[in-house]
C-alpha cells in the first residue's frame, strides 16, 4: 500500500484527507444547525463511508481477498439500514 500517486503522494494520506474533509463537513453541518430526514441521511451517509475507509485503508482489509472483507462492510452495513429506516420512520410520523 505504500505506492506512489502521480502527486508523490502515498493513498493512505488522500483517504487521511478526505476522512478530515468528511468529518469537517460534518462539524459545519453541525454548526449550521441543519436538520431533516434528508440532512441527517447524508451524515450518517458519510459516517458510512469514513467507516468502510477506514477498513479498505486502515485495519488493512483493502489487501485482503474472500470472506475476510466482508465483516467490516456487513457490521455498517446493517446498521446503517437499521438507523436509516429509524430515521425515515420518525421524520414520517412525525
Amino acid at each position: 500500500m505504500s505506492r506512489q500517486t502521480k502527486f508523490g503522494i502515498r493513498p493512505c494520506t488522500w483517504v487521511y484527507l478526505f476522512l478530515m474533509f468528511f468529518s469537517f463537513v460534518t462539524f459545519m453541518i453541525g454548526q449550521a444547525g441543519l436538520s431533516g430526514l434528508e440532512v441527517a441521511l447524508a451524515v450518517l451517509f458519510l459516517a458510512l463511508i469514513k467507516g468502510q475507509l477506514v477498513g479498505h485503508y486502515f485495519m488493512g482489509l483493502g489487501a485482503v481477498r474472500g470472506i475476510w472483507r466482508w465483516p467490516v462492510f456487513i457490521w455498517l452495513l446493517i446498521p446503517g439500514i437499521l438507523i436509516s429506516t429509524a430515521f425515515y420512520l420518525s421524520y414520517s410520523t412525525g
